[in-house]
Order: structure tokens, then sequence, then C-alpha cells
């Protein structure tokens, strides 16, 4: 049972999830999840919906967002809760990030071309149907037309950093990521340090050192990717540095099969007090 659990990372159809924002919390509530944080990638256009329905259903939504910020050594994403969706910065913000991915979009299609992939921007944009397009969608494609055999190899082969058909993307800085959800009035929280790629314990630290400077107040200690060590390193380093401890699935429906909402390849268990110590950071904001 995932009674009085929750989940603060999922993705819905606004970025790369295949469950509209409506159908996730109505998942997310037949689940017996006591609340989750939609966090789509570079967009908060799947939020309006959300909160209507989670609203009609009586269940309780965390309005988030999941920013990708520059980093040489891996990938680093800046998640951001309790923002305010109508904040004008974070608006204008999200959509120079949007042009940046729309004029990086043609440029990937020509080097799938260039590999023999008979491929098109309308079938892509099919896939995205309206929203934000990315390389999920384009993989979508590729698996359907029989060019890869899965979403994997999709990008293991070609639309991963430093693959055959990558196009790398402006993105904010680590500072500019934090300072934009700071802006709108959110919690920055550091999403799956795991990914960062550091080899050592005293680079992470360092980063997190520098994080912290910049006004990051969180780190992501739970994640379905991580091994039982991993999860006590990182809550350890939450001590260490003062911050908040956050958790999620980065729940992406079919796209992901093999992570479940609430308790990811099916072990994770996110307690909802991590969600109270939240809203009293958030607290602390207003006044």
């Amino acid at each position: 049972m995932l009674e009085g659990l929750i989940d603060l990372h999922v993705h819905t159809t606004a970025s790369d999830g295949t469950l509209t924002p409506a159908e996730l919390i109505r998942y997310a509530k037949g689940r017996n999840l006591a609340a989750v944080a939609i966090t789509d990638h570079d967009t908060i256009d799947g939020l309006p919906e959300a909160l209507k329905e989670a609203k009609q259903q009586g269940f309780e939504l965390i309005p988030g967002i999941e920013i990708s910020v520059e980093h040489p050594a891996g990938e680093m994403h800046i998640l951001g809760y309790f923002i305010d969706i109508n904040n004008r910065d974070l608006a204008e913000a999200l959509r120079e990030l949007r042009r940046y991915r729309e004029e990086r979009n043609p440029r990937m299609l020509q080097k799938l071309r260039d590999l023999g992939m008979d491929i098109s921007m309308a079938e892509v944009a099919e896939k995205a149907g309206g929203k934000v397009v990315g390389r999920p969608h384009f993989a979508a494609v590729m698996v359907e037309k029989g060019y890869v055999a899965s979403f994997e190899e999709a990008f293991d082969k070609y639309l991963g950093a430093g693959k055959a058909a990558y196009v790398k993307k402006e993105k904010l800085t680590p500072r500019q990521g934090i300072e934009l959800i700071k802006k709108a009035s959110g919690i920055p929280v550091l999403a799956h340090p795991k990914y960062l790629g550091y080899n050592s314990i005293e680079l992470l630290m360092e980063e997190l050192k520098n994080l912290k400077g910049y006004g990051l107040q969180g780190i992501e200690a739970y994640y379905s990717a991580y091994s039982s060590e991993e999860t006590e390193l990182y809550l350890k380093l939450a001590r260490d540095y003062g911050l908040l401890v956050t958790g999620g699935t980065d729940f992406h429906g079919s796209n992901k099969p093999e992570i479940e909402i609430g308790v990811g390849s099916g072990n994770l268990r996110i307690p909802y007090k991590l969600l109270d110590q939240l809203k009293e950071a958030k607290k602390l904001l207003k006044k």
C-alpha cells in the first residue's frame, strides 16, 4: 500500500511523460499516494490542468518544474517546488528555453536523415501532441519506423549526449536555474546527483557548496536509480550541508515502463514528512 507516501518527481505529456496532467492526478490517487509534485522538463504548461483536476479530486499536488542547466561533467537538473506558475520571469525564461529547443530539433532531424532515417518533423510533432518537442518524441518515431528496437537503443546509439544525432542545446547556468526558481517563489533542489558524473565524493561536495551559495535548498536523496549506499550518502550530505531532503521516482509512464509512480523499480518509499519539511521552508520564504 502507498497510503501516506508521496512522489515528488513525476512527468506528464507536457514534457516527456505519457499520461496527461489530469490522467496523472487520477492515476496517483488511484495508487493511494498522498501527494505528488509534477516536475515537467523546462515547462509548466501542464500545471493548470493538473491543479484543476487535483482540486476536483481532492488530491494534493505540488506545482513544480525540472530545469536543465549547464554542467560540464554530466547532467544537472534543478527541481523547483511550490513555484508560482504566474510568475513573469519564469514564463519569459521558459519561452527562451523553448525557442532554443525548437532551433535544436531541425538540426537533430537532419542528422538522423543523414544517417539514413526517413523521418519528418511532422511525424515527431505528432508524437508530441502539441506539447514541447523533445528527444523522446524523436525516439518514439524511430521505434515506430523500425530504425531502433527501443527508446534505450535510440538514446544509446543516436540521441544521447555525444551520440551520432545529438545536438547540444542552450541551457541556463546552475546559478541562473536556481535564481529563476527562487524568483518564482519556489524551493530549488538538486535532482538525482548520481548523474552529475563525478568520480569522487570530494568533487560532489565542492559542487554542493557552490550550489548552496547560489541558493540551493535541497537534494533528491531518494530516487529510483539509487543503491541503498547512494541513498545513505545523499542523506549524509543533506545533513552535512543543511539541505532539505526530497525524493521521487522520475515517473514517465510507458516511456520508462520499469519505473512505477510512488515505488520506482519496486522498493522506493518516500514518506510524507519530507513534504512537511518542504512546506515549512516555503512558509519561511513568505516571511
